[in-house]
């Protein structure tokens, strides 16, 4: 019973650390990024080091309450590579 219960903890620890991962801008080039923001409306990717944020197609895939602003990620290929937008609330007491 104690084998099947580690062995069941070992499986769901590694299954999370393996939903943790996320392909990195800095490592790919351009292209790949914009094609995965296209082809998946909304995709979290990393930015570099242990940033990362969340990326879209269009404002469909924000909420009501939000507007886009264009996004520019450091990629293999460029240092500043447009590869759609992110979602930034239209409340003036969430701006920056």
């Amino acid at each position: 019973m104690k084998a099947l219960v580690l062995t069941l903890a070992l499986l769901s620890s590694a299954g999370m650390a393996a939903a943790q991962t996320r392909p990195s801008t800095v490592s790919r080039p351009c292209a790949a990024s914009q094609h995965d923001v296209r082809a998946n409306g909304a995709i979290v990717l990393g930015t570099g080091g242990y940033t990362y944020d969340r990326f879209v197609r269009d404002r469909s895939f924000c909420e009501r309450d939000e507007t886009t602003e264009p996004a520019f990620v450091p990629s293999r290929d460029s240092q500043s590579c447009f590869i759609g937008y992110r979602c930034k609330s239209r409340s003036n007491f969430f701006d920056d």
